[in-house]
């Protein structure tokens, strides 16, 4: 298991190894075909979390809305500030 640094680094001063811990402990399932994607699942909705080279994309899916969402996250952010804006949803 990799240490994470503290929630308040920005993203990109965690290695690529501590971003895809950090998205495994949020219950993140890496994307077979896209090795750079991240997929995960509620019941009221899903989202790919995809690591691009500039930012990280979100696509959310709300199974309620039936809408399709799409948000990015530039890496200067901090871990706790993009990861409250992901996991509350869309």
């Amino acid at each position: 298991m990799t240490t994470l640094p503290s929630a308040n680094t920005p993203l990109y001063n965690h290695a690529l190894p501590q971003l895809e811990e950090w998205l495994r402990q949020k219950g993140c399932v890496q994307n077979d075909t896209d090795i750079h994607c991240w997929d995960i699942d509620y019941p009221q909705w899903s989202a790919q979390i995809c690591l691009d080279i500039e930012e990280l994309q979100v696509v959310y899916h709300d199974r309620l809305e039936g809408t399709t969402i799409q948000r990015s996250f530039k890496y200067s952010l901090a871990r706790s500030d993009v990861e409250d804006a992901i996991f509350a949803g869309p």
